[in-house]
This record gives structure tokens, C-alpha cells and sequence, in this order.
């Protein structure tokens, strides 16, 4: 492990070594929290009962077991679907997967808010330890600054010929090189992350649009920058820099930019307009299960139409859409 050099007063070296183990702690504490955090996985609620489980296996046409699927989804928390408008289905874990969950091949099994599996960590970052991982990238962004800053005036001294000419100065140049080097990729990976949070969305998001009844929208669980830095790292600021877990939800229920607004709603929305001006005193969107009413997007637009009557706006194509405010 890298040793501080000689530094000129007691005063400093104290402080150079508080600053050096605190940031080593640091590290070392959130790289232990990404690794032996175990990914989250959806819970009972969205397993199919075991007569609709038979009865999804006996089926053979795709037609009847999305039948099967959007009767045992019509309860759950469920904004998207897949690109053809069809439940999305683990076959392999034999769920309902709720939203922004995706099955990983190496864990082999579904993780709630996916964003990758890191070989480094040897583990799924997702919504149990993605807190965890920014802080191991930015505690391991500091302690490479930390060492390549030190390191610094003795790499300088070395080109201009002022060390002593022992096998010490090449044991320098080597582990400035190292630092910066890490301090650079570790770099880029963090600020692209940070980017990530900012904008509410995972590396597979980023990638693949999550599609609504609306259609494909990147931006469909952004509620904000504030909003979604809170979604990550909780209410409470006096825990975002420790590696402890804060996130907001349980994982499996999101708040979500846009929403089918239904007839019945209509008249709820109206009412609570004038809380709409004011944005910025807004509370953090609820994360509650949706009723049978607010999730027809799960349903074909067939059942759109057998709706009755009062969906005549929805028959003919202007579909309403209700934005939560986006600023913090």
C-alpha cells in the first residue's frame, strides 16, 4: 500500500495522514458495499399464481398468454412494456417484471432497476447497491487525485534531476503514472454515471428508450435533476457521501414523467391545478401501487375501445397526458 513521503512539519504530516486513511476507509468501505450487496430481486407480488402459471404454459399462441399476462399485471405497479406493446415476461424467473427490472445472464436473475453487471465487483449494480457504486467511483476518484497530488513534486524533482539517484525515484514515477492513469478511465466512468442520475436513467435505458402507452420516452422517469438525485441518494444529505442505503421506493414502483390520464381523472386533476404553479415546493411524486383505471396501458387498444362511451377521446386518438412537474 502506498506510504506517504517525508513531509516537513508534524502539523502537515498529521493532516496528510488523516486526509490519506480517512479516503482509504472510504473506499475501501463502499467497494465492499457494491460487492457483498446482493441485487434486489421483484417481490412475490409479481410471480404468477400457480393456476395462471399452468395455464400461461399450456398456452401455445403468444395472443392468449398476454391474455393471461395483462390479468395478473392489472393490479401491479406497471408503466411500460415491451417494444411491441406486450407484457414483459421472465420466462426464466417466471415473473412479471416491473419496471426498469431486466434479467442478467451472469446473476441469473432479474434485477430491479438494472444498470450493468460490473466484472470489476464482481456483481449487478442496480437499485440495492448503485448508491454504493457512484461512492466507490468518487472515493476512488479521490484517493488516485490524492496519491497523484502528492506524488506530484517528487515526479517533477525526478526530470529535473534532484532526487537521489537511489531505485526510490523509479518506484515514484511508476505509481504516479498508475494514479493518474486510473484517475483518468475512473473519470470519465463517474462523470457518465453522474450524468446518468441527473437525467433518472440506467446504462440499459440509455440505450434502449423504456416504452410507455405513449411510446418509447428516454425521459420517462425524469422528474427533475433534484428529484432524481434524491431517487438515488435519499432525503436525508447528511448520509449521501456514506455507504449506507437511502434510496427512495422499494425498486419495483417508480414515479414516471408521463401518465394515461383516464376520464374519472379528469376532474381530480382540475382541482389540484393550483398546486401545479408551485413547482419548486412540490413533494417528491408517491410511489403507490396503480389501480385497475390509471393502468389501461397495459391493455390493447381493443380495450381501449370496449371502455364504454366517455373513452370516445381516447377512440379517436387524442390521448391526454398528465406531466408531473419537473422542477424541484
Amino acid at each position: 500500500m502506498y506510504q506517504p513521503v517525508t513531509i516537513s512539519s508534524t502539523a502537515e504530516k498529521v493532516v496528510y495522514l488523516v486526509i490519506f486513511h480517512l479516503s482509504f476507509v472510504m473506499f475501501v468501505w463502499s467497494y465492499g458495499k457494491t460487492i457483498f450487496t446482493s441485487p434486489a430481486s421483484p417481490s412475490n407480488e409479481f410471480c404468477l399464481s400457480k393456476a395462471d402459471k399452468e395455464q400461461y404454459e399450456k398456452e401455445e399462441r403468444p395472443e392468449s398468454q398476454q391474455e393471461i399476462l395483462r390479468r395478473a399485471a392489472k393490479d401491479l405497479p406497471i408503466y411500460t412494456t415491451t417494444a411491441s406493446r406486450a407484457i414483459r415476461y421472465c420466462d426464466r424467473c417466471q415473473l412479471i417484471k416491473p419496471d426498469r427490472c431486466h434479467h442478467c445472464s451472469a446473476c441469473d436473475i432479474c434485477v430491479l432497476k438494472m444498470d450493468h453487471h460490473c466484472p470489476w465487483v464482481n456483481n449487478c449494480v442496480g437499485f440495492s447497491n448503485y448508491k454504493f457504486f457512484l461512492l466507490f467511483l468518487m472515493y476512488s476518484l479521490l484517493y488516485c487525485l490524492f496519491v497523484a497530488a502528492t506524488v506530484l513534486q517528487y515526479f517533477i524533482k525526478f526530470w529535473t534531476n534532484e532526487l537521489p539517484d537511489t531505485h526510490a525515484k523509479f518506484h515514484v514515477l511508476f505509481l504516479f503514472f498508475v494514479a493518474a492513469m486510473f484517475f483518468i478511465s475512473i473519470l470519465s466512468l463517474f462523470s457518465y454515471h453522474c450524468w446518468l442520475v441527473g437525467k433518472n436513467r440506467s446504462t440499459i435505458e440509455t440505450f434502449r428508450a423504456p416504452t410507455f402507452r405513449n411510446g418509447p420516452d428516454k425521459n420517462g422517469f425524469s422528474l427533475g435533476c433534484s428529484k432524481n438525485l434524491r431517487e438515488v441518494f435519499g432525503d436525508e444529505k447528511k448520509y449521501w457521501l456514506l455507504p449506507i442505503f437511502t434510496s427512495l421506493g422499494d425498486g419495483c414502483n417508480f414515479p414516471t414523467r408521463l401518465v394515461i390520464m383516464d376520464p374519472e381523472q379528469v376532474t381530480v386533476s382540475s382541482q389540484n391545478e393550483p398546486a401545479k404553479s408551485s413547482g419548486a415546493n412540490q413533494p417528491f411524486p408517491p410511489t403507490r401501487p396503480l389501480s385497475e383505471s390509471q393502468n389501461r396501458l397495459l391493455a390493447s387498444d381493443s380495450q381501449w375501445v370496449e371502455s364504454g362511451p366517455e373513452d370516445e377521446n381516447v377512440k379517436s386518438g387524442t390521448k391526454k397526458h398528465i406531466i408531473v412537474s419537473l422542477e424541484s
